[in-house]
């Protein structure tokens, strides 16, 4: 009884802001160590993209979720304050997997199928290389439609900001090692002895090399799977719903098969802006070509 209480004073206590950020900044300077953070084929629009998509999610859209759907429910739901403070954590820890996980599985799923809805979408594959920088790359209007978000406020409003906190914790961690251009799980793979360990894991969390398939170019390549390996936390749902590819192997190219041209506006914050992408002039002949 000592034990669950002192655990569960520990989970309350906690700044998961300041947990994830450190997280983050991690995988940040892991990859700064190993050179893979200044990634070659990265330009210009690409920091813009990474630097303000991440900046108003974080700053502006998750804030803003939060505070309204506990606004809301204040209003029209007043008896749900708290209402679920007593289940079991376990409990709690599954309702976010259902409620936040498995919906944004569907809202990615339905993403790569309804074309305005890739609109929102596009600026988070447009990226030519697989980097924690791409984590929160993605028009805010797709964070700001996600319901998995919305839900979560709810069931924090329902009284499991304590579950959250270290759901959070544990899902962005997956998320962040997924993206990340470090294959930490590409050693593990060549060990014997973890080879059923990593069975289980790769179908049960997102991987680099499950998620970096999602993110591949060209669809003929035998390991890029664009349609499919949708899983945020849990890639359990691509094998329960019929769209993993598990082939351990990783793209040689990423980005967008076959895709109009979109300027770095266009794709942060469509539909309020349709800027098209400027076309590049053709280089000048030189002097030898024209002879």
């Amino acid at each position: 009884m000592l034990n669950e209480v002192s655990m569960e004073t520990t989970i309350t206590n906690l700044n998961p802001t300041v947990v994830v950020a450190a997280i983050f900044f991690g995988f940040i300077i892991l990859e700064m160590v190993l050179g893979r953070f200044f990634q070659p084929k990265g330009e210009r629009r690409d920091a813009l993209l990474e630097t303000i998509g991440s900046t108003l999610l974080l700053g502006v859209t998750v804030p803003a979720i939060t505070f309204a759907s506990a606004a809301l429910l204040g209003h029209f739901l007043p008896q749900w304050k708290d209402s679920l403070a007593g289940i079991p954590w376990i409990a709690g820890f599954a309702l976010f997997l259902l409620l936040d996980d498995m919906t944004q599985y569907w809202w990615h799923r339905l993403a790569h199928r309804v074309p305005w809805l890739y609109d929102l979408h596009r600026a988070h594959h447009s990226a030519k290389y697989m980097s924690i920088r791409i984590v929160y790359r993605n028009n805010s209007f797709y964070y700001l439609l996600m319901p998995g978000i919305w839900l979560s406020g709810m069931l924090i409003y329902m009284g499991l900001a304590h579950v959250y906190f270290v759901y959070l914790i544990i899902k962005l961690s997956v998320i962040f090692g997924a993206h990340s251009s470090v294959p930490w799980d590409a050693k593990l793979y060549k060990i014997k002895a973890l080879q059923p360990l990593m069975w289980l894991v790769e179908r049960t969390i997102s991987t680099p090399a499950t998620h970096s398939a999602h993110h591949g170019l060209n669809a003929d390549d035998g390991v890029t799977n664009y349609k499919g390996n949708f899983g945020n936390l849990l890639f359990f749902w691509d094998v329960l719903f019929g769209t993993a590819k598990i082939t351990r192997r990783r793209p040689t190219e990423y980005g967008i098969e076959n895709i109009r041209p979109a300027s770095w506006q266009q794709e942060l914050f469509w539909p309020l802006v349709r800027k098209p992408a400027r076309r590049k002039k053709p280089a000048a002949p030189t002097t030898e070509a024209s002879s």
